[in-house]
């Protein structure tokens, strides 16, 4: 009988982790389906804990462990690093080169929406110790086009070691539910509340919509400073409208974006969210800030409504149109499905992955 390998999933777990660990978790529960894996299995791996930056290296430190002992007893396939930006990088980065030094292959998972502008901004020291981070890795995932040549213009990593995998995410478990089964049209924000998710901006925004509490409400479910964005609701008078759920687990997740009417993320930077991907599996009208690689997957008025970075006018204006036309959010929850069908499944996302994993690890052999 074949000796089972981890393939080591390595991010951050727990609230920290948030959309990396969601990538994960699915990808985890599809690997069944994917036939290259064989004795082969996913495993999460936490390298950021939720404590202090400086805490974060304890756990990195045993996560590296980990590693080294299962290279030792042959127990290891390779590691598969999910990657934002900042200090993720440099923590990342340790793993990344550690696992080549023993002979680990690896899978540098970029999800950062921030890395060009943020690279732009460092000395040339750090400029060339991030490129060093790319060049440890055996093989590059990007969310898209735009990453891509990032990767390979900036990084200087060659274009036959980059492979551009679009999100994905799974079907949805649960049905849809009619407006009558909560009685109010329903407004969705799912992400961690950073100022980066144009968080505040949509508080204000709901400010100048003056919607009626008995007809809408906005459930804003995410970890981060909810305190602040509480406060700020409260002070616009919006307690009545406006509900924080805090961080919420997949389950629960799943349960609000089927009965959502509207998902927004007003987003200053992104990749390409999950949660927009969910709403398109869920037949959920979505509005959202054309940045990162959203605008090379979605038409804008087609499957999605985009609205400016930063323009609260305009986020109220996106809100009260989709709201108030429900033609339009018809229209938009069936091209926004159709878009999920064509290109954003767990099952396409999945065997993408597989695929280089297969390559990089060796998995066949």
């Amino acid at each position: 009988m074949a000796k089972t390998k981890n393939i080591y999933m390595a991010g951050p777990l727990g609230p920290m982790g948030g959309g990396m660990l969601r990538v994960t978790d699915y990808l985890i529960q599809n690997q069944n389906t994917q036939a290259c894996y064989g004795s082969a299995r996913m495993v999460k791996l936490d390298t950021r804990g939720t404590g202090s930056a400086a805490a974060s290296m304890l756990v990195l430190g045993a996560a590296i462990g980990r590693v080294v002992g299962d290279r030792l007893t042959g127990k290891v396939a390779g590691v598969h690093v999910n990657m934002a930006e900042r200090l993720s990088i440099f923590r990342k980065g340790i793993l990344l080169n550690v696992s080549r030094l023993i002979g680990v292959p690896t899978v540098l998972h970029l999800h950062a929406a921030q890395m060009e502008s943020h690279y732009q901004s460092l000395s040339p020291l750090r400029r060339f110790l991030i490129r060093r981070v790319f060049h440890a890795a055996t093989h590059v995932i990007v969310l898209g086009e735009n990453s891509r040549r990032f990767v390979v213009e900036r990084m200087d990593v060659p274009a036959e070691r980059v492979s551009i995998v679009i999100n994905g995410v799974p079907a949805p478990r649960l049905p849809r539910r009619p407006e009558s089964a909560h009685g109010k049209k329903r407004i969705l924000f799912l992400a961690n509340l950073w100022e980066r998710k144009g968080a505040g901006d949509l508080i204000e925004a709901m400010a100048l919509c003056r919607f009626d509490p008995a007809e809408v409400e906005l459930l804003i479910a995410g970890g981060g400073d909810i305190d602040l964005y509480r406060a700020q609701s409260t002070r616009l008078g919006l307690d009545a409208v406006v509900h924080f759920l805090g961080w919420v687990e997949q389950n629960r997740a799943a349960e609000l974006m089927a009965s959502a009417d509207v998902m927004i993320l007003p987003s200053h930077d992104e990749g390409l969210p999950l949660s927009i991907l969910e709403a398109l599996a869920n037949s959920v009208a979505v509005i959202c800030t054309p940045v990162g690689e959203i605008p090379t997957v979605l038409d804008d008025g087609v499957n999605a409504v985009f609205v400016n970075p930063h323009d609260v006018p305009g986020i109220a204006a996106a809100l009260q149109k989709v709201m108030d036309d429900p033609a339009l959010r018809t229209r938009l929850e069936a091209a926004g499905r159709n878009a999920y069908e064509n290109r954003f499944s767990l099952e396409h996302f999945s065997a993408q992955v597989a695929k280089v994993h297969n390559a990089s690890f060796r998995l066949s052999n």
